[in-house]
């Protein structure tokens, strides 16, 4: 059996490891490939697998192998056939002297990828598997993305099964297991979830939702955006598993939800709000509405990659929806008044769930990131 070593630093929140931990799973268990995934921060890992043991250096969860990347690097692992240098972690160099000792031993080299953050910059098609010389090695540069030209997105097999499979009434027993104090709701009520990041728009949009005519549910994982909410409503701290109403908003705040109950949370939402990187994978594949907040860089080059996707993602759209949901994206991300963009897009509902539905389909057509790496690996 193939065996694949997949190295991740936890930089920031729980994207880094949330996209590790997929990625590691599928190829493990749909791919049939022996995994070792090392893992520099567990306690973060613990938070979206509490099965995971951050005491432990070794451990097996779903078939893969977790180990605790040391800081103080033991020089004698071997190298496994296939390695995967996550969002340029930097593979310790005693690992890669290791790679060294297997090419002189097996005549081949190890496969090392270097496995880059996704964008839809036009740039990252050319830059797409393309090999970098280091010292007798060669490491490949597998970008993500939204194309044929592109290694695609982590997406499951069995996730979109499931997927599709989920009906209304999943989705309703989904929404009580969750929030069990949520008050009756009726066919008019709207259910939005809200992952983000600290939000110069998130006051007015909530501004809006209180005098909505029909009712919102706004399901809020407990996360960085947390204590605007509680500055807004002035209620003093709020505890998980407790709705709060605010006009006509119930806001349910969720403790950190499993990934596999996440994706499930995404799917039994009218309106999902997502952030950084894997969040905004899982929205895209629940083939339903979505606001992306990208996570900030200096300088504001994340607005270019903003750009970017919204350029491909908006294609398809009539031209008056698309420049509202374009100046919502922009508002989102930036500040600024959402009134009017908000009115239109809760107007045109319909037509942004089957845009999102034929996103999906588009995206499914070009595969899933785990699957192009494993040809990926065959062909070179």
């Amino acid at each position: 059996m193939q065996t694949w070593a997949i190295f991740c630093r936890v930089v920031d929140n729980f994207g880094d490891i949330g996209v590790c931990w997929r990625l590691a799973r599928q190829l493990a268990n749909e791919h049939a490939l022996d995994v070792t995934l090392w893992v520099d921060d567990l306690a973060s890992f613990a938070k979206i697998r509490p099965e995971i043991n951050s005491n432990l250096a070794t451990q097996t969860l779903e078939t893969v192998t977790i180990r605790h990347w040391p800081e103080n690097w033991p020089a004698a692992i071997p190298a496994s056939d296939v390695v995967i240098e996550t969002f340029a972690c930097d593979l310790p160099p005693a690992y890669i002297e290791q790679m060294r000792t297997h090419a002189a031993a097996n005549s081949t080299a190890p496969i090392w990828i270097n496995l880059d953050y996704l964008s839809a910059e036009d740039w990252v098609s050319g830059c797409h598997g393309l090999p970098s010389p280091q010292n007798g090695l060669k490491k490949y540069f597998f970008f993500p993305g939204f194309n044929e030209k592109t290694g695609g997105l982590i997406g499951e097999q069995s996730m979109r099964q499931q997927r599709a499979a989920w009906t209304a009434s999943d989705a309703a027993a989904l929404r009580q297991r969750l929030a069990p104090k949520l008050p009756v709701t009726n066919a008019d009520t709207q259910y939005f979830s809200l992952f983000a990041y600290e939000n110069p728009a998130l006051n007015a949009w909530l501004e809006q939702l209180k005098d909505s005519p029909s009712p919102i549910v706004l399901f809020v994982p407990e996360g960085r955006v947390l204590p605007q909410i509680e500055q807004l409503l002035m209620l003093g701290e709020l505890h998980t598993g407790e709705v709060y109403q605010y006009g006509a908003v119930s806001l349910a705040i969720l403790p950190m939800l499993s990934q596999d109950d996440y994706d499930r949370l995404l799917w039994s939402c009218d309106l999902n709000f997502v952030r950084g990187e894997d969040s905004f994978v899982r929205a895209q594949w629940a083939a339903l509405p979505m606001i992306w907040q990208i996570y900030p860089q200096s300088e504001d080059t994340h607005l270019e990659k903003l750009d970017a996707f919204l350029q491909l993602y908006l294609a398809d759209l009539p031209p008056e929806l698309a420049t509202a949901l374009r100046d919502f994206y922009y508002a989102w991300n930036q500040g600024g008044d959402i009134a009017q963009s908000w009115r239109m897009l809760n107007t045109e509902r319909e037509i942004l769930r089957q845009h999102a539905k034929n996103w999906a389909k588009r995206l499914a057509a070009h595969g899933d990131l785990a699957t192009n790496l494993v040809k990926f690996t065959q062909s070179i």
